[in-house]
């Protein structure tokens, strides 16, 4: 082995330890751009206003946002729209059970139903007027709604009496019913006004009791 001078064995020494350096710093800023990416969470897709995109939020800055701001977005405007159309079906099925319907409970329930969504119309109409959105709009189609029943079996319905017409009326509003929850429940976790969201949890309590009403009838 040949023979160094010990300056040279210190340089060689100095220069080993800075090597080590320099890697254990780069190590410690991947850890650390690691956790940051950690720390922020997965991203959230937050409906935009009326007119206006969606945008992607951190979890931490959407829960900040909802805080600070519960003005209404697209998700809140759609919902409102689309559960006046809702509603307005339910009462149409509602309103043949006087002449049609043979069970009295049935009757009673029909009656419960129009006596809360009637009032529930009203105020969804009234959040959309006070927020300066039209009744109507985005193109909303009966059939894209979940649990809305078709022109074919609401003619079923018109024309069945009896127990038929029980038997057919309570499917339908178990369905329709169903619809309303599903559009409820896709309100609150994408929409932003908070009036809206306790509409929604109205929905989603009454129409649930009443669905568990309704089977126990069937």
């Amino acid at each position: 082995m040949p023979f160094r001078p010990a300056s040279s064995r210190a340089s060689l020494l100095t220069a080993s330890l800075t090597a080590l350096a320099v890697l254990g710093l780069g190590a410690c800023d991947s850890g650390s751009d690691t956790g940051s990416a950690a720390a922020a969470g997965p991203s959230v897709i937050a409906p935009g206003k009326p007119g206006e995109g969606n945008r992607t939020l951190s979890a931490e800055d959407a829960e900040e946002q909802r805080a600070d701001d519960d003005s209404p977005n697209s998700a809140d405007v759609s919902y409102a729209r689309m559960m006046v159309q809702h509603h307005t079906q339910a009462l149409e099925m509602t309103d043949l059970v006087p002449e049609r319907a043979e069970s009295g409970r049935v009757k009673a329930l029909a009656e419960r139903i129009s006596a809360a969504q009637g009032p529930e119309i009203t105020a969804m109409k009234g959040w959309l007027k006070s927020h300066g959105e039209k009744e109507t709009g985005g193109g909303h189609d009966h059939a894209a709604m979940p649990g809305m029943a078709t022109e074919a079996q609401l003619a079923t319905l018109r024309t069945a009496e009896g127990k038929a017409f029980d038997q057919l009326f309570l499917t339908l509003m178990i369905t329709h019913h169903e619809g309303a929850i599903t559009m409820a429940t896709d309100v609150k976790s994408q929409g932003n006004n908070v009036q809206v969201e306790e509409m929604a949890d109205d929905v989603v309590a009454q129409q649930t009791s009443e669905i568990a009403r309704m089977r126990g009838m069937l």
